[in-house]
């Protein structure tokens, strides 16, 4: 089974939301392997996390992903920005 790159924006619930400690915990989920992370200013202090993912290229799979992230304390909101497929 081919292995994708999935990269999403997740929002914060606020401004003052700890984005190191929403980073940390979206480090540790074990829905699909951690790659990297960037951080995207919005507007009037909003900063979005843009965290990277490589996973199985299997339906659903980035469902999951999403529904994970939506659970780390902090995050006001998630989606899907792109999906790559690995060679």
């Amino acid at each position: 089974m081919a292995e994708v790159l999935v990269t999403l924006k997740v929002m914060p619930e606020d401004a003052g939301t700890n984005l190191a400690s929403m980073e940390t915990e979206i480090k540790k989920l074990r829905e699909a392997r951690f790659n990297g992370v960037e951080k995207e200013p919005i507007a009037f202090g909003l900063v979005a996390l843009k965290p990277s993912f490589v996973m199985d290229d299997a339906e659903g799979a980035t469902e999951k992903l999403e529904e994970a992230l939506r659970q780390v304390k902090g995050v006001g909101g998630v989606e899907v920005v792109q999906v790559t497929r690995l060679l």
